[in-house]
């Protein structure tokens, strides 16, 4: 199912049985709405899917906010793709009846997803960030966002030979995340950059174990 009337190009499929969260899936450079639902089946079946289309252009490839080069981020561009995005998921829960979603990001989509969650928490119910790293270089007061993010759920996995992600990057996120009260989860796996097994086993494990 596709609709045209809402502010992002996106595909969305109703839920299959009940008790799970809807995920809100967001690609990767060079992604669109398509690429993560198979991905999405396979670790929350059942699950609504929710999925937007990144709206800035990168040599012909979407994205979710801009970057000035591999790493380096254009912070005010994704401030205000936080509030552009957050605006659609807002669109989309009324136009299909849906609760606060759980966020499925992969590399920049998982960028944008960190990013929100620590701009407006009150968004996502939780997210599962695949190759995450540092959105923000000074983000929102820890003493601010304590009340706003406690107790949602994050897992982050890491990759230990992707050659984007630095380690100490992806665990200082890990931290941030955490002293805004989220409960995280960090795991770092054999892997490079893209999409493994090992992700969709992780995957499949924390989404069974959310609340249903």
């Amino acid at each position: 199912m596709t609709s045209q009337e809402l502010s992002f190009a996106h595909r969305f499929l109703p839920a299959t049985g009940p008790g799970r969260a809807p995920l809100l899936l967001l690609h990767g450079t060079g992604g669109d709405e398509s690429d993560l639902l198979p991905l999405g089946q396979a670790v929350a079946p059942g699950a609504a899917l929710l999925s937007p289309r990144g709206q800035v252009l990168e040599h012909g490839q979407p994205r979710f906010f801009r970057r000035l080069a591999e790493g380096v981020f254009d912070e005010a561009d994704l401030r205000r793709r936080v509030e552009d995005l957050a605006g659609f998921i807002g669109q989309a829960r009324d136009a299909y009846g849906l609760p606060a979603p759980v966020a499925l990001g992969f590399s920049n989509g998982a960028n944008i997803a960190a990013a929100m969650l620590l701009l407006r928490p009150e968004v996502l119910a939780g997210a599962a960030l695949v190759r995450a790293m540092t959105p923000l270089a000074e983000p929102p007061r820890a003493d601010r966002a304590q009340a706003d993010l406690g107790g949602r759920p994050v897992l982050i996995l890491s990759g230990a030979m992707d050659p984007i992600v630095p380690a100490a990057n992806a665990a200082t996120l890990a931290r941030q995340l955490g002293e805004a009260g989220a409960k995280v989860t960090h795991r770092t796996l054999p892997a490079g950059h893209g999409l493994g097994q090992g992700d969709l086993a992780a995957l499949s494990a924390w989404f069974g174990g959310l609340g249903r």
